[in-house]
């Protein structure tokens, strides 16, 4: 919930409407809320995070109010308009039980603005003794977006809740009545991948060792050598510890030859067959996600050897199925953990199914579908679609010459690397398809039209140097 709203407010910024603007709209809306209901003098507690500066923006609209400063505000925004309410004249008192029992007595009602969806766990005092006093006051109190101890033992007993773009998980009569606000934020930032994505990507921790930032697989390779090492390179530039390529033995050491940073194991024979299952089983245990696809072809004991992989691990591995390999999954469970990558052909095959141009008939089809596979399905095309049969997203975020082969192979190596991170199906082919994207307008900055798929490979560690912070 919490990493939610900050993707929605950093996608907010991306498509044109700053925090400052959506804080200010927020505190209005808080403003024009209090008008609405029979009480004159109203009494604000603010916390120190962007929930307290709703609180002071939402002091200087209401302006017969007094507020409590629980904690010196932290953040940039709440700092500016704690500052703004004092230039005001607003009364703005340090928090002690004494001074909150005397400025309960003098209002006639509450703002909660002390605690949003960033606070996780039970209350530390002084919130903890708050929401008590509160509780017990008798006075109306309204909570900003959730209620100061939304799920925790002790929470604060609202009359009404003003939460904004979305009703919360959970949210219940606990809340009160509950007030959905609009605040301005684009739908753009809802329905668009950008750069708020990055939210979901982990920084390595500085006592990290070799293999806790991923570790990837890439069953490939046979009739092609190049796909499954820009795949599994590709995984390796987007931050994976470490990448293993299972292909057929004769291309062993071609595979081997893009990098010495891919572990390559070769597999007997010319192709891809369940008689390899076995040969690979201890790369595949230690793998956290699994690319299947890039390269293998599309013969027919080869997909039968895909599906057994998939059948073998989907309980504890997560996937992602590229290229030929798509088609083996045609009716398939995929058991919500596996991301699927196809464009327009691709989809055709997985599902018999002919994609329409008009975007919303593409979007309603694609959603459906991945409904009926359990699956998270990237389409590929010249507006990426993402959904889980649950949310979708479009991403707009590329250019034309990203036609180029091998394109798809790095976006696919990208999506295992972010399965392996831990991060969720659906927020893996979201972030990757916006990370492959921007790789591919600064590749094209330099190259033009001339753009190959390793220049993509080069520019990944930018993009993420970008907007990792």
């Amino acid at each position: 919930m919490e990493i939610e709203t900050k993707v929605l407010d950093k996608n907010a910024e991306f498509f044109g409407v700053s925090t400052k603007q959506l804080m200010e709209n927020a505190g209005k809306v808080i403003a024009d809320e209090t008008k609405k209901l029979p009480y004159e003098r109203w009494l604000i507690l603010c916390g120190a995070g962007n929930n307290g500066g709703d609180g002071y923006v939402a002091s200087r609209y209401i302006k017969n109010c007094s507020i409590i400063s629980v904690s010196k505000p932290k953040t940039k925004l709440a700092i500016k308009n704690f500052r703004k309410a004092k230039a005001l004249g607003i009364p703005i008192y340090k928090y002690s039980k004494e001074k909150l029992h005397e400025l309960i007595e003098k209002c006639d009602a509450i703002i909660d603005a002390m605690l949003g969806v960033g606070i996780k766990g039970e209350l530390k005092e002084p919130y903890n003794e708050i929401v008590k006093i509160l509780n017990e006051s008798g006075k109306f109190i309204l909570s900003v977006d959730i209620p100061t101890g939304f799920g925790a033992d002790v929470m604060l007993k609202s009359d009404m809740t003003v939460t904004f773009h979305f009703i919360k998980e959970g949210m219940d009569e606990k809340c009160g009545k509950i007030v959905l606000a609009d605040i301005g934020i684009p739908k753009e930032a809802e329905e668009e991948v950008g750069i708020g994505e990055f939210l979901y990507y982990p920084k390595p921790i500085k006592k990290s060792h070799k293999g806790m930032n991923g570790v990837i697989a890439v069953v490939g390779g046979g009739p092609y050598t190049g796909a499954p090492a820009l795949s599994a390179l590709s995984s390796l530039k987007t931050g994976c510890d470490l990448a293993y390529v299972c292909c057929p033995s004769h291309i062993k050491n071609v595979v081997a030859s893009f990098s010495p940073s891919l572990i390559v194991r070769g597999m007997s024979g010319e192709k891809f067959t369940e008689e390899n299952i076995e040969e690979i089983e201890d790369v595949i245990s230690r793998a956290d996600a699994i690319l299947v696809g890039p390269g293998l072809g599309d013969d027919a004991e080869t997909k039968k050897a895909c599906i057994s992989l998939i059948k073998r691990h989907l309980d504890k591995k997560y996937f992602v199925v590229d290229a030929d390999a798509i088609g083996s999954l045609k009716n398939f469970d995929c058991k919500g953990r596996i991301i699927i990558t196809p464009h327009k052909g691709e989809f055709k095959k997985l599902t018999g199914v002919g994609l329409p141009d008009e975007l919303y008939e593409r979007k309603k089809i694609v959603m459906e579908w991945a409904k009926k596979l359990n699956a998270t399905i990237l389409l590929k095309g010249y507006i990426d679609i993402i959904s889980d049969g649950e949310k979708i997203k479009i991403n707009r975020i590329h250019n034309e010459a990203m036609t180029a082969g091998g394109t798809g192979d790095v976006l696919a190596g990208i999506s295992t690397a972010l399965l392996a991170k831990k991060i969720k199906p659906f927020n893996s082919a979201c972030l990757s398809a916006l990370i492959n994207g921007m790789a591919g307008n600064l590749a094209f900055e330099e190259k033009n039209y001339g753009m190959l798929a390793t220049d993509l490979l080069e520019k990944i560690p930018e993009v993420i140097k970008n907007y990792v912070i």
